[in-house]
């Protein structure tokens, strides 16, 4: 994947560049309007010059925390429109806080940043706009084609349907082999009829092929091993299919793994001892943090469950419940309770989406993600953390390792208040659901790092202040 990976690079290096440049225009613009329509004179250079950079470097870091300038974005434009407002409107507060404490004698006029903020909004939207429709920059997909029109290939046909999934690279169609299930293979797709012998070499050269995409049901005497370690030594990128799932959709397509892929990629590795030894420090500061700032909706949330149907039915606002943790061990974990004091009278159920157990309280704390704040001191006892796959319940785990193989990996890790599961899949409650959300949290335990934990915060807190997800 490393030509790849290498233009993705450069295109998204080319993007933070340009909208450096515009952000620090813009905000230097915003001086100048606001002194020529306030009356006032302009801020000193020192003043300017200072503003400006830090203005514009705090929100190109939190645009690539959002995750704006990942080569691999799928989210639609107005999605992209909320990401630009959550890491202007971040940089607008840290700015804020930095001159008001540290820079006080170059104060900006009260109206610099607030106008500063609008337009650099305003402008980047319009940019981003433009960008998407005519593909300026040079950022256009990979041109790819993918060998095997089977059961395997109709994955890519079956999970990335839409243009949002297809952003990264432009597919060119599908090459059927011999040994290719078709009754259960590519069914809409375009397939092109090309024969993998020499003159291959000449079709990936006349149609500028970048990527050529392993995905045949197969591969015993089927796959010429020659040719395509040929277009290897010209640059074109060959890869497992596996392996680009992985890349283009962010999750590990479990039901088609096998032990050598796993034992040869990379990842899935524990051995980060700085990470582990900071570990505790950094969740326990980020509990702090958040209890300093969420402790009065705690107290009223707690407050309303009591009047609500605590008072009469004698039961506590909390709702404490067994989960598996990390490397199987058991915990106690902490809720605001949402659902009736009788909901598993008949013993441990699924949640379900517009569940007739949640209380009317309960189904509000639960779409802004309040009732999962208690779960703070499970991260001070060291149980959880705030990032990583959330716990399951032991009674479905017992089912979910006999149903589905490598489910027991998740727990690898120590789970989470958030997780990327939680960010990429809707809320569900069943096997396949679970299924489906392994293949996510598989993900984040292969990829672990303190700049996914950052992005998954982050996008996490847009989904608390827009209310998606549950």
């Amino acid at each position: 994947m490393a030509l790849t990976n290498n233009k993705q690079r450069k295109r998204s290096n080319v993007l933070v560049l340009v909208e450096a440049f515009i952000i620090g225009y813009v905000a230097y613009i915003a001086n100048v309007v606001v002194a020529s329509t306030t009356g006032t004179p302009q801020s000193n250079s020192l003043t300017l010059i200072s503003s400006v950079c830090i203005l514009t470097f705090l929100v190109l870091i939190f645009s690539l925390s959002v995750g704006l300038y990942e080569a691999k974005l799928r989210e639609t434009f107005r999605g992209i429109i909320r990401r630009i407002f959550v890491s202007v409107a971040l940089s607008y507060f840290v700015v804020e806080l930095l001159v008001s404490i540290f820079l006080t004698e170059a104060l900006p006029h009260p109206y610099y940043l607030p106008v500063a903020a609008g337009a650099i909004i305003l402008s980047l939207v319009i940019f981003r706009y433009f960008i998407s429709k005519l593909g300026l920059l040079g950022l256009g997909g990979t041109r790819t084609i993918v060998i095997g029109a089977g059961e395997r290939a109709a994955i890519i046909e079956k999970r990335m349907r839409r243009d949002v999934d297809r952003l990264g690279f432009e597919l060119l169609g599908f090459i059927p082999i011999p040994g290719d299930n078709r009754e259960e293979g590519i069914q809409n797709e375009k397939l092109l009829h090309v024969k993998i012998d020499e003159n291959f070499r000449n079709f990936i050269t006349d149609n500028d092929i970048d990527e050529v995409v392993i995905a045949c049901d197969q591969r015993r005497g089927t796959l010429p091993v020659e040719i395509l370690f040929d277009c290897r030594i010209r640059g074109v990128e060959v890869t497992d299919l596996l392996d680009f799932m992985e890349r283009e959709t962010g999750q590990i397509v479990v039901n088609l793994m096998y032990p050598s892929w796993v034992i040869y990629s990379n990842g899935f590795n524990s051995q980060n001892y700085l990470r582990e030894a900071l570990d505790y420090v950094f969740n326990g500061l980020m509990a702090s943090m958040v209890l300093l700032f969420t402790w009065p909706f705690m107290l009223l949330t707690a407050l309303v469950i009591y009047l609500d149907d605590g008072m009469k039915t004698g039961t506590s606002v909390l709702y404490k419940q067994e989960r598996v943790g990390l490397n199987g061990k058991l915990f106690n974990i902490l809720k605001f309770r949402s659902m009736r004091p009788d909901a598993e009278s008949d013993g441990a159920k699924w949640a379900t989406k517009n569940d007739t157990r949640v209380t009317r309280i309960g189904q509000f704390i639960r779409k802004y993600r309040i009732d999962e704040l208690p779960q703070l001191l499970n991260v001070y006892r060291g149980e959880m953390s705030f990032i990583g796959p959330r716990p399951e319940r032991p009674q479905f785990v017992e089912q979910l390792i006999r149903d589905i193989p490598y489910y027991n990996q998740r727990h690898n890790v120590k789970p989470g208040i958030a997780g990327w599961a939680q960010l990429n899949y809707p809320y569900g409650a069943s096997v396949e659901d679970s299924m489906e959300k392994l293949k996510f949290d598989l993900y984040y335990v292969k990829h672990q790092s303190f700049m996914l934990d950052m992005l998954i915060l982050i996008r996490t807190v847009e989904v608390v202040l827009f209310g998606k997800g549950r």
